[in-house]
């Protein structure tokens, strides 16, 4: 991956490096007439959360490249991250790139309340905050029934996934340690922490303390606490070295600007940003396995893992991963950069990763630095 993060997007980490199916058995029948990479939704009914509650009506967008072998063995699949879209992840499928499409068949899904599966936005039934409260557990046994009774898939060859995709990516190791072979998990994590908590407890404030959102029910666009959202989040995408050399002191109005013209939206974008905060927040697979550490957690995994984390990450605090990764005995990669949680569109990690899809004794652990700049 190149250097492509764009700084100033928290909730779409853009990285540079239609219509509901009738039916599931219809949409796996016409999947394949789709042109390739094109959206694609699938209408799954009721979606039990862990909490008990429904998401009535419930459908799911993905995406796919490439062809499922005939022994259905190379299907990886890739959901997105905090508030990004699959449509943002095709840019990393392909000849040459992070995943093959020439080899591999690639499912790109569109996580739970992102504004393209069912979402606060979206949902004629339960629209803003009448959305119930998700886990990432949700998001992932969402992927799971999109993977089995619209795809027809009993195994993946991968899981991975990048930021809130790398925790889907560790949920689906201990949700179904059986349906994949690798686990890749790049600046995820298997809980978070008081200090990411902080940061998205900051960034739901913003949004309910603007004279707009009365409550829950907006009475107008959410333009001024959305871009306060961003303005926060931006402080954590990296750290004060990289934004300090990044940005001089007589560009900082001009920063700001972008910033909040990148955040621009209404009661329903707000409430999804909501959501899948609160998804986050409460991520914790130990407490969900029901024992009281990491290691415990750990053991329930059986796929080969490769994690990969950035140790100046003030996002999402590397710690649980490089711990999860310590006593799963998996390889772990370090990402050497002043960019933090950006550090993989600093840091080339796309040939990792092919390496590790095509042959998984090929990952070790190592510490990858941002090449010199010239």
């Amino acid at each position: 991956m190149k250097n492509s993060f764009k700084p100033a997007t928290l909730t779409l980490l853009i990285l540079i490096l239609s219509w509901p199916a009738p039916s599931r058995a219809q949409t796996a029948q016409t999947a394949q007439s789709q042109t390739e990479g094109a959206q694609q939704f699938a209408d799954l009914g009721d979606l039990r959360l862990r909490n008990g509650a429904v998401i009535h009506d419930f459908r799911i967008g993905y995406r796919t490249f490439g062809k499922l072998s005939a022994e259905k063995s190379n299907a990886v699949l890739w959901p997105t991250w905090l508030g990004g879209k699959s449509q943002d992840l095709v840019q990393f499928i392909g000849p040459a790139k992070v995943v093959d499409s020439n080899r591999y068949f690639v499912i790109l899904v569109d996580a739970i309340a992102d504004g393209i599966t069912t979402s606060p936005s979206n949902s004629k039934s339960q629209p803003l905050l009448k959305f119930p409260e998700i886990t990432i557990r949700d998001m992932v046994d969402s992927e799971h029934r999109l993977a089995t009774e619209v795809l027809h898939l009993s195994h993946l060859r991968a899981v991975m996934g990048i930021s809130m995709g790398g925790m889907q990516t560790f949920e689906w190791g201990v949700a179904y340690p059986d349906f994949m072979d690798l686990l890749i998990p790049i600046v995820g994590s298997p809980q978070s922490t008081s200090y990411d908590k902080l940061l998205w407890t900051a960034q739901i404030d913003a949004i309910e303390l603007d004279p707009a959102w009365n409550h829950g029910n907006p009475t107008g666009p959410m333009d001024r606490s959305l871009g306060l959202v961003e303005e926060i989040g931006s402080m954590n995408l990296t750290t004060p070295a990289y934004r300090v050399a990044q940005t001089k002191p007589d560009g900082l109005n001009a920063l700001i600007t972008e910033i909040r013209n990148s955040s621009r939206g209404d009661g329903g974008n707000a409430c999804d940003r909501i959501r899948q905060r609160q998804a986050i927040m409460a991520l914790d697979i130990p407490a969900e396995l029901g024992v009281a550490t990491l290691e415990q957690a750990a053991a329930k995994v059986h796929a080969k893992l490769l994690v990969i984390v950035s140790p100046e990450d003030h996002m999402v605090a590397p710690e649980p991963a490089m711990q999860f990764a310590a006593a799963a005995g998996a390889p772990l990669v370090k990402l050497d950069s002043p960019c933090g949680h950006l550090s993989p569109g600093c840091i080339s990690v796309g040939p990792t990763v092919a390496r590790f899809l095509a042959d998984p004794a090929s990952g070790h652990s190592e510490t990858l630095q941002e090449p010199a700049k010239h």
